[in-house]
Order: structure tokens, then C-alpha cells, then sequence
């Protein structure tokens, strides 16, 4: 028998609605301003166990930074419940604190006048932690991202990069069950996400830790998460495994072909019927994209070797980016 896994965030019918001054040019509104109300979330239920990595997506305005706010007790709900490990979250009650952590890619946490090994010395105070648990801890953590010679360096004196990964230790030294990440890679470079991203990986998998994710990078989401929740309009539109969207959409193809010469106006037309063409970004002159599904892709290529002298063509799978863009616009 399948043993059933524990629930460490359940949220129930969950809604919060904003007052929102109305705009107005009549001079009395000023001292009596008027105001509208806004629905930011709407109703929503989430349920995670412990140890899932979870990404939360949506566009700009969709309700999920609302959403993870109200998780971590930044603010409380309009109505419905939020039960996190347990707890009310917005009691902010010690004991739930000590639980969690956060790391906000555009705040930092640290204090940028003490140094690395300050600002972690002052953690294990704020969180009564024993002294060999903390410095075998800190020891592990910035070994594993790199950054051990960097201790003595001054908050300040780190590039962006460094100072995340100063972050996101401190945001783990207590080993919480639970860490929201919001846009944790934003700003830095390609190397730097790369660790970033291993690391997420490394601690989930050895510590057991429950990640929830909210990225606009779709590397960060392949690389770290197992499923995928998409809020829009403050409701919920889309909660599943990557495994199983990508699934959904694997019948498509994007091929690529470079020419010898250009089409022309009567091959497009008979390869429109097979195809959509989508737009190319490579620099090979006479270069296409055709967007197309397994049925018509051996049609589609009969089709341009009959009548074209094919120098390059590539296969692809829909990237993942475009997956979760459909779903954008479908919701």
C-alpha cells in the first residue's frame, strides 16, 4: 500500500482583495478619496507535501507573489485558510518562523556592513543555534557554492552573485522544512544560476527540504522543480508535473531547415498545409522554423527535399518556454 505523503502547505478557497484609490481630477477627492476594490486572488486551493519542488508561475499581475506573501505571513488573507506546516502563518509565531525561510532575489536580507561570518554568527544567535551544528553547517553550505574564502568579505564588497549565494545560506542555516524562493537567480550570470540552480537541487534532495519557486527564467524551473502550478487572475489554472506538461505537448515539432535557395510563394503554400512557420532567429540565410506535429512531420520533409537542396535541418522538441507561454495565454 502507497504510503500517503504529509501536506506541509494546504490552502483552502484562499482570497485577498485590495483597496485601490480611484483616480479622480476633482479637487474634493483629494481630502475624500474614494476607492474601488480589488480581487487579487480568488479563491484558490494548494496542496503540497513535504519534499516537493514546486514552481508557482504566472504573468506579471496573476496573484502569485500575493499569494506567496500570504504563505509566509507577509500579509493576511481577505478569506479562506492558509495552514503552513501546521500553523497560521500570519501569527508569525516563533516556533513557525523557525521553520521556514526566504530568500526575495530583489531584497537582500544581510546587512551589507557586516561580513559574511558576522551576519551568519548573528543567524545562529536569532535562532539559539549550537555552535558545532552552525559552523559544520556554514562550512558545508559554502563549500558547496563556492564562496568559503569569502567569509571576512564585507556584505558590501560582494558582486551579486556572491551576495546571493550569502543569501541563500542564510536563508537555510537553521535547516528550515520549508524554503520560498522568489526570483533568486534575477541578475546574475550564467555561471552563477548554474550553481545557484544545483545547489536548490543538491539541498532538496540530501535535506529533504520543500521548495517553492517563483521565476520568469525557465532554466530555473527545468533544472530545480518537479511540478508546476500556474496562478492567473488570482485563480488557479494549471497544477501538474513538468513530467506531464511537457507531455501534453509532445506531439509537436519544431524543425528547422537551411536552404540553398529561398522558397518560394507556391512551396509555402503547399507547406502551410503542414506546417506553421514561426519566426527564425538564426543568422543562416534562407534559414526556417516550421512548427508542426509527429503525423505531418515526415510529409513536411518529403515535401522540402523534393523540390530544395537541404544544406542543415534540426529536430526539436517544444522548449519548455513555450509551453508555459501557451498556458499564459490560455488562461
Amino acid at each position: 500500500m502507497k504510503e500517503k505523503m504529509e501536506n506541509v502547505i494546504s490552502i483552502k478557497k484562499l482570497k485577498k482583495t485590495y483597496k485601490v484609490r480611484k483616480p479622480s481630477g476633482l479637487l474634493k477627492n483629494i481630502f475624500k478619496p474614494k476607492y474601488k476594490e480589488v480581487l487579487a486572488v480568488k479563491g484558490i486551493d494548494i496542496e503540497i507535501t513535504k519534499g516537493e519542488a514546486v514552481a508557482f508561475l504566472g504573468p506579471n499581475g496573476a496573484g502569485k507573489t500575493t499569494t506567496i506573501k500570504m504563505m509566509t505571513g507577509l500579509i493576511h488573507p481577505s478569506d479562506g485558510q492558509v495552514s503552513i506546516l501546521g500553523c497560521d502563518p500570519f501569527l508569525r509565531q516563533p516556533d513557525f518562523l523557525r521553520r521556514i525561510g526566504l530568500v526575495m532575489g530583489n531584497k537582500m536580507a544581510l546587512n551589507w556592513d557586516l561580513t559574511a561570518k558576522q551576519s551568519f554568527k548573528l543567524i545562529k544567535n536569532i535562532y539559539n543555534l549550537k555552535d558545532k551544528f552552525a559552523d559544520d553547517r556554514i562550512s558545508s553550505l559554502t563549500k558547496l557554492l563556492g564562496v568559503t574564502e569569502l567569509l571576512d568579505t564585507q556584505i558590501r564588497n560582494l558582486s551579486l552573485g556572491e551576495r546571493m549565494k550569502m543569501e541563500l545560506i542564510g536563508s537555510i542555516l537553521h535547516n528550515p522544512e520549508i524554503l520560498f524562493l522568489d526570483e533568486p537567480t534575477i541578475g546574475l550570470d550564467i555561471l552563477t544560476k548554474k550553481r545557484v540552480r544545483i545547489f536548490l537541487k543538491e539541498i532538496q534532495k540530501n535535506e529533504g527540504i520543500t521548495l517553492i519557486l517563483t521565476s520568469h527564467d525557465i532554466d530555473d524551473i527545468e533544472a530545480v522543480c518537479d511540478r508546476v502550478i500556474v496562478i492567473n487572475k488570482g485563480e488557479k489554472f494549471y497544477d501538474d508535473s513538468i513530467g506531464n506538461l511537457v507531455n501534453k505537448y509532445h506531439q509537436n515539432r519544431y524543425l528547422r531547415f537551411v536552404l540553398e535557395k529561398a522558397l518560394t510563394k507556391e512551396q509555402m503554400s503547399e507547406i502551410n498545409k503542414l506546417a506553421t512557420m514561426e519566426e527564425d532567429d538564426s543568422n543562416d540565410e534562407n534559414s526556417y522554423l516550421f512548427k508542426t506535429n509527429n503525423e505531418k512531420m515526415i510529409p513536411l520533409v518529403a515535401t522540402l527535399l523534393k523540390e530544395n537542396n537541404v544544406l542543415d535541418m534540426q529536430i526539436e522538441s517544444v522548449p519548455l518556454e513555450d509551453v508555459i507561454a501557451d498556458l499564459f495565454k490560455a488562461s
